[in-house]
């Protein structure tokens, strides 16, 4: 018997929802539409397969669903790159279950010459992120940006990495480190739900999706629209609680040697108010490190 994933059910029907018949170059006609976006047999006539088939597919079975039908799918519903690799993550898990990618755990820190590639950017605000959005590791400048995550409550002891997605649901000073929360929120969300596409047996990951769905509705309410993506680069606004405003470019950086680690890379413009920010950022931090006679 097939094994029918909720999973593909709403990421489908979430996605048809989202494509009206103007964007997918279907005449409306004259009738009245009792649903927001395409129809079933709409897009399975824009897939080239049968209704009934879409139907299947949707209500959660991707098993035996090859790769050009996906494709197809992928097309009809106008999907992002993030929302295609998405797909393909969930028809890898129907097809091979027990061989579904898996997430290694999360080390303690990184690497030896990642740590030290992140401290020789001695002009660039780093930190080390898992696929869970963990804080594995920092440079001085980094550790010193982000004091608020290393110091939220939401981290389980002293030892433990802070987690952003936790941090920006569960920490009330999230609201003023984060200039725009719902975008981070925004963010955060498509992170985790496309790496629980990626790797759906990796159980901190389900624990931690598991705790924030329980103690935050805001998470709850974002995790039912079934968004995905990953952030590779941009830029933000945070307020820092010693330096003020601080606008910043952001660029992520993966590894060959370390494919579970990203390195979020925070800079300014040069000459800039937050460039001076910065310089006062590191001053601090330098202070706090001879305060405590330790690394920052």
């Amino acid at each position: 018997m097939a094994t029918k994933d909720e999973r593909v059910r709403d990421f489908l029907a979430t996605r048809r929802a989202k494509i009206t018949p103007d964007m997918a170059g279907i005449p409306k006609g004259s009738g009245a539409r009792r649903v927001p976006g395409l129809r079933r047999e709409e897009v399975a006539i824009l897939s080239g397969v049968s209704v009934d088939y879409y139907t299947r597919i949707e209500k959660g079975d991707l098993t035996g669903v090859s790769d050009e039908v996906l494709d197809a799918l992928a097309r009809a519903l106008q999907l992002t790159e993030d929302e295609s690799a998405y797909l393909y993550d969930l028809a890898r898990t129907a097809r091979r279950p027990s061989r579904a990618r898996r997430q290694p755990r999360t080390a303690a820190g990184v690497p030896q010459q990642v740590q030290l590639l992140m401290d020789s950017m001695s002009a660039t605000h780093v930190i080390a992120l898992s696929k869970r959005l963990d804080v594995v590791a920092s440079n001085a400048l980094g550790r010193a940006l982000f004091d608020m995550a290393f110091t939220s409550p939401t981290r389980r002891s002293s030892a433990s990495a802070p987690n952003l997605a936790s941090v920006v649901f569960l920490d009330p000073a999230a609201a003023e480190f984060y200039d725009d929360l719902d975008d981070a929120a925004a963010v955060c969300v498509r992170i985790l739900r496309a790496q629980a596409g990626a790797t759906p047996h990796d159980k901190q990951l389900i624990q931690l999706i598991g705790e924030l769905s329980t103690r935050s509705t805001d998470f709850r309410t974002r995790w039912a629209a079934h968004d995905v993506g990953v952030h590779r680069a941009g830029s933000k606004t945070l307020h820092h609680h010693q330096v003020g405003e601080l606008v910043l470019g952001y660029e992520e950086l993966t590894l060959h040697s370390s494919p579970s680690i990203a390195l979020s890379t925070y800079i300014a413009e040069p000459a800039s108010p937050t460039a001076e920010r910065l310089h006062l950022l590191a001053a601090w931090a330098a202070t706090t490190a001879t305060a405590h006679g330790t690394a920052f």
